[in-house]
């Protein structure tokens, strides 16, 4: 009697641990229909890299399937596709539209340089041993030289362009009127020369900085000629002008605040 209970107690604790553990290809075949688990590829990246142990190759048409450590057998994990980053181009300068094009963009522009004058030709202070007093403006042609006359023996000199062959002329006048970007009115006589070389000058030309009477303009007495500036900078130190004084502008310009109306200018 005591042989039958154990015997049926062993055969109830099989059973029991049966139910609870099933046989390998149960276990299995439970397995094998589970759907795929889809995991965001921020949070898969990290240990996805560790069993590759190299790059994550970039394929974003597939999806990569792993066996991830501790899963049964055909429990696989698909990890979705890293989104691809592609640079954008660069835009150069000359793509930009006009309205993002920086000046600096355009310092390898094509541009055709002036000519430098003469170091010699731009203003310094210079000794001066001649008869004429202080706040005097004497202009030697021959050199190309304007000096204001100063105290104690000094005198500011500036570079100038002076008449052409045949526009030379000397003399001695007072400044009679000062004037800041002038209007260019060319002599009736400069209109019909220039017209004769193919060359049409304008009746009137309001001043700017393409006129070329310049940003300053000093007038001689009761004559046609004046010490202007230029809009040809580079033409300083030559004869290059119809009987004028031509300076550059930042030159006539400093001139103009050092010389008054009624000042003495001798062109010799």
């Amino acid at each position: 009697m005591r042989h039958c209970t154990t015997v049926l107690g062993i055969t109830f604790v099989a059973a029991a641990l049966a139910a609870l553990f099933p046989q390998d290809a149960a276990a299995q075949a439970r397995y094998g229909e589970r759907p795929p688990l889809v995991v965001s590829p921020d949070l898969s990246a990290p240990w996805v890299l560790q069993l590759q142990r190299a790059p994550a190759s970039r394929q974003p048409a597939r999806h990569a399937e792993r066996q991830r450590p501790g899963l049964p057998q055909g429990y696989s994990v698909r990890v979705a596709p890293a989104p691809v980053v592609r640079e954008r181009p660069r835009t150069t300068a000359r793509e930009r539209a006009p309205g993002q094009v920086r000046t600096a963009a355009v310092a390898g522009a094509a541009r055709k340089a002036a000519p430098r004058i003469d170091p010699k030709f731009l203003p310094q202070v210079v000794d001066y041993d001649g008869p004429h007093k202080a706040g005097t403006v004497v202009i030697d042609t021959r050199e190309n030289f304007l000096y204001l006359v100063e105290k104690d023996g000094k005198a500011r000199r500036y570079g100038v362009g002076t008449g052409k062959p045949g526009f030379e002329w000397a003399g001695t006048h007072k400044v009679t009127r000062k004037a800041e970007w002038p209007d260019w009115r060319p002599p009736a006589e400069m209109i019909e020369r220039e017209k004769k070389k193919g060359r049409i000058l304008p009746v009137h030309m309001k001043g700017g900085i393409e006129n070329p009477m310049g940003a300053r303009a000093l007038y001689l007495g009761s004559t046609l000629y004046r010490i202007h500036g230029t809009n040809q900078p580079w033409t300083i130190g030559g004869a290059v002008s119809s009987g004028c004084i031509r300076m550059r502008n930042e030159d006539v310009i400093d001139l103009y605040d050092r010389v008054p109306v009624g000042a003495t200018v001798v062109v010799m």
